[in-house]
Formats: structure tokens, sequence, C-alpha cells
């Protein structure tokens, strides 16, 4: 909340300039709590807030974190990817699953 996501927000117009049509942000989290954490970031129409409520894309992405002992559940690794037409053309994994490196939005921008 600190780091990731207002770094995409404030980076927006850069994107767009690059030719990105769509920033989404997904959390294995429920589509209720997903747009609570977009207005509390004000993110408007510039991010979509994606609710992976089951984990299901964390799963077919092998992204999925296990918090169990921390949180209760499972959770998506950090993780920022480019797709163009429907495949993936940049796949950045944090290389712990929480760090804060290649998720971030100013490292993704030196990629594209």
């Amino acid at each position: 909340s600190k780091t990731h996501l207002p770094g995409y927000v404030s980076d927006y117009e850069k994107y767009k300039n690059k030719g990105i049509d769509l920033i989404a942000c997904v959390s294995v989290n429920d589509p209720f709590v997903m747009q609570a954490w977009g207005e509390a970031h004000n993110v408007g129409d510039k991010i979509r807030m994606l609710a992976d409520t089951h984990g299901e894309l964390a799963r077919e992405l092998g992204v999925v974190l296990d918090s169990e002992p921390f949180f209760g559940h499972k959770r998506m690794k950090r993780f920022s990817m480019v797709v163009n037409d429907g495949s993936v053309e940049l796949f950045n994994l944090e290389a712990d699953g929480t760090g804060l490196s290649c998720s971030l939005s100013n490292g993704i921008l030196n990629l594209i």
C-alpha cells in the first residue's frame, strides 16, 4: 500500500506515453477490499483493481505465497508483468516473493 500502488498511480502518464493501455493491480482478496484499497489511494480510472478472490490466477501464474501462518490464507507473491495482445512479454517476480525491486513501478518502466 505504501510503495507499490502509489508508484503506479503517480507514473500513470509515463505508462500512457509508452503505449500502455491498462494498468491493473491484482491481489488475492475480495472485490470490496480491492475497491476500498483503490479508493484509499485515489486510483480513479488510472488503475483497475482486480480481485483474485479464490487465488485461481495466483495458482495459474505460479505465484502463490504461503502466508497461512501469518494471514490465515494464501496470498500472491509480488510481481509485475506486461501483457500484449494476450501474450506475456515481461514477467518480473520478486526473488523472495515479497521484495520491493522488480515489481515497483519505476523498475518496470525502465524495462519497457
